[in-house]
């Protein structure tokens, strides 16, 4: 193609995925006692198992747990392979944000039920949102932050990167996320952005954090990838090399299952995963 007619191509694609219909489906992570971990997020965290999948020929078994049914929340995917106890989660992962309407009330059952407390409640640096922190068995970090009721409790996914401006053009690009806000902290040394796909309160974000002078994180082989919904993989995958973007997984339907996804890796090295709408429904079905 004449270079005028490359540049128009490219302009119709990025122009494409501002429209495209896009959310965040899932998180995905490995744990390595899955009934552990289920019981603790059930009895703690107040989600709900919604669905199980064991692949004995793959050696390995999923659980997916939320607030809501997958077709219109955020949730969890939690991934056991068989044998495997434990994993190192580095330090480029962040947290998860969890909204409760009473901090110091589920830091106190974490408690009971014999979970760890790493903060506890009290306002954010330089804020007045209520928060605490508390690690699920493996070691995940989850925020609690105090807020009224929500149709999405499960609110964030943190993650550290390298160089703030880089990814914000990327995930607005590539990914077609707002920047919902964006705030620099100079006294802790810290930056920080907020992405999605919608307003913070009713929908889950990407949190992604710069630290001053840090430019690279060992990302550790817990944390695998989230998962976001498209129309069009294909075009999600032209999108996504278009703007530096490393595709790792070919767009086109997984064996065995038939749904159609593309797997990529931003500037910094995390993965995201983007699944089919209508293959993705199908599945759930």
């Amino acid at each position: 193609m004449a270079p005028a007619s490359t540049a128009i191509a490219e302009q119709s694609v990025l122009e494409w995925v501002k429209n495209d219909k896009r959310r965040m489906l899932h998180v995905v992570y490995r744990v390595g006692d899955l009934e552990k971990t289920i019981k603790f997020y059930t009895e703690c965290l107040g989600m709900k198992l919604l669905r199980k999948r064991d692949i004995p020929e793959e050696r390995y078994t999923n659980a997916f747990l939320g607030y809501g049914p997958e077709d219109s929340h955020f949730v969890v995917e939690l991934t056991y392979n068989y044998g495997v106890d434990k994993y190192d989660i580095g330090n480029g992962f962040g947290h998860f944000g969890i909204a409760v309407e009473d901090v110091a009330k589920t830091v106190d059952l974490v408690k009971a039920k014999g979970g760890k407390v790493t903060r506890e409640p009290g306002p954010v640096k330089g804020g007045n949102t209520v928060i605490a922190f508390i690690e699920d068995p493996d070691g995940y970090k989850f925020e609690l932050l105090e807020r009224g009721p929500t149709p999405e409790p499960l609110c964030q996914l943190m993650l550290r990167v390298g160089d703030l401006d880089r990814a914000i053009n990327f995930y607005k690009k590539a990914f077609g996320m707002e920047l919902l806000r964006k705030r620099d902290n100079p006294e802790y040394k810290y930056t920080i952005a907020m992405m999605g796909y919608g307003p913070e309160d009713k929908n889950a974000v990407l949190e992604l954090t710069y630290n001053y002078g840090v430019s690279e994180y060992d990302k550790g082989n817990g944390y695998a990838q989230i998962a976001i919904s498209t129309d069009d993989v294909y075009k999600t995958a032209e999108a996504i090399k278009l703007c530096g973007g490393k595709i790792t997984l070919e767009p086109g339907p997984l064996p065995g299952i038939n749904t159609k996804i593309t797997a990529c890796l931003d500037p910094d090295g995390w993965k995201s995963v983007f699944v089919d709408n209508i293959d993705f429904l199908k599945e759930l079905e």
